[in-house]
């Protein structure tokens, strides 16, 4: 059981002191009866309504995000544009941060949530989620190259890289790369170890979970209950 007032604030759409307001104006009803006042307990199971119209409680919320380049993968910052930005206002309100972050240049499927658990299981290297990214390159990816990431990488700083994914695409130019982890840099600097610099990185699926080429650059929705459901079996959480 939850306070009126923060149940309705977690959904985004509104802050508390705005509840309050809504309850004093009697413009909300708890099963069918106006509610008196903003700290009234109840819970998720309940119908409420404000103007009439049922609240959906969602526990969790799930965004899949197109991530445009110059976009920052953070909460907040104050000289640039963060992902957040490009949401609805009253989920900039919910608390929602990325699940793993994507470069400031690098675009594709980015998963926004304010599921820490589910998140932490997702990035964690022993729940064996594949992240797989699209990658050109100046140069062309070989069979040496394949073999090196397939063996595991150790970087020139001593960051030991887990065996990982290497797939040549076309000429070479092009590949695709699958890590079960995030480290910093990772594709671009397990790629420039191998003396083939990337030119333009794009993460296409996370898990079960790809990204849906309709959404434009920018574009986003919420993750279907289906997708919902696989992305926490992949994880080994609970839905």
């Amino acid at each position: 059981m939850e306070r009126l007032d923060k149940l309705l604030a977690s959904t985004g759409r509104w802050s508390r002191s705005q509840v309050k307001e809504l309850v004093r104006q009697g413009r909300v009803r708890i099963d069918g009866q106006t509610a008196a006042k903003p700290e009234y307990k109840c819970g998720p199971e309940q119908n409420i309504e404000v103007d009439g119209v049922s609240v959906c409680l969602q526990k969790f919320v799930y965004i899949m995000m197109n991530k445009p380049a110059g976009w920052l993968s953070a909460t907040e910052d104050k000289r640039q544009q963060t992902v957040l930005d490009l949401l609805d206002k009253p989920l900039q309100r919910r608390g929602l941060f990325p699940v793993g972050r994507l470069d400031k240049d690098t675009t594709g499927l980015l998963l926004l949530t304010d599921d820490g658990e589910l998140a932490h299981r997702l990035l964690a290297p022993k729940s064996h989620v594949d992240k797989v990214y699209l990658a050109r390159v100046d140069g062309r990816v070989d069979r040496e190259d394949v073999a090196a990431f397939r063996a595991g990488i150790t970087l020139d700083d001593g960051l030991e890289c887990l065996p990982a994914g290497l797939e040549p695409l076309e000429d070479g130019s092009r590949c695709l790369v699958t890590l079960q982890e995030g480290k910093f840099h990772q594709v671009k600097r397990m790629l420039a170890f191998r003396g083939k610099p990337v030119l333009e990185l794009k993460r296409l699926s996370m898990g079960p979970l790809q990204l849906d080429e309709s959404l434009p650059a920018g574009g986003w929705r919420q993750l279907t209950q289906e997708e919902t459901a696989r992305l926490h079996e992949a994880a080994g959480s609970k839905n």
